[in-house]
């Protein structure tokens, strides 16, 4: 079973490794390059727009530190997952199933090394759209896995798979949109920790903290609906 995950805006700086290194052989040389030339044009303007941020860092793709992907990310979900708290073999775990939608990068393996970037979810870099862009190559990805999905509905738009399980959470009887977040990286922890590499063992599996409350099936996906308990 995989794991789909989305990055963050938040990213930790520097790095361990001297380059990039990726576990899925698509293409990303055309828009990895107008990335760069956007960046060495020095136009505040675009790269305010690009990066979506007041401060504009000093990013250099190709020649800077690199980091486990899942260790770059520091958002509320990854807070939540606390990846460097796990034992070694929830780690393996995270690094064997976790599949992480960059909208730059693209699809990640958990342990792909990637370098310190900013880009706005949405944002273009220079004509090219990257979910159009990933969408192209990503047709024939994961297709012999079962397949998890806790991606905000954006990154759907990268690589849709042909079955999976997603997850909606219920708090006082609404659903979470923005807290979300926490829950997918609780989730994912408890997942890890417990070596969930299949449907059968999800299905049977209770997640601390959550009460499946009800599962809507598609012919595509099933919806399982969690109420938040704690």
């Amino acid at each position: 079973m995989k794991i789909l995950f989305a990055p963050s805006e938040a990213k930790r700086q520097g790095g361990e490794h001297s380059s990039m290194r990726f576990c899925f052989d698509i293409d990303r040389e055309e828009i990895l390059q107008k990335y760069e030339e956007l960046v060495k044009s020095g136009d505040e303007e675009i790269l305010h727009q690009l990066f979506g941020t007041k401060e504009l860092p000093t990013i250099d793709i190709f020649h800077s530190p690199t980091l486990k992907a899942v260790r770059r990310y520091t958002g509320v979900a990854y807070e939540y997952l606390d990846y460097n708290s796990l034992h070694f073999l929830a780690k393996e775990f995270i690094d064997a199933h976790l599949v992480i939608f960059s909208n730059l990068f693209g699809p990640l393996c958990a342990s792909d090394l990637i370098p310190f970037y900013k880009l706005k979810q949405g944002a273009s870099v220079a004509d090219i759209r990257p979910e159009k862009y990933y969408h192209q190559r990503c047709r024939n990805l994961l297709e012999d896995e079962e397949i998890l999905d806790l991606r905000a509905g954006y990154y759907e738009k990268f690589y849709k798979p042909r079955f999976c399980i997603k997850m909606k959470f219920l708090k006082n009887g609404k659903v979470v949109s923005h807290w979300a977040k926490a829950y997918r990286g609780m989730v994912l922890r408890q997942i890890a920790q417990n070596q969930i590499d299949s449907f059968a063992k999800l299905r049977d599996f209770s997640f601390e903290g959550l009460e499946l409350v009800e599962i809507v099936s598609k012919k595509s996906e099933e919806i399982w609906v969690m109420r938040i308990v704690t």
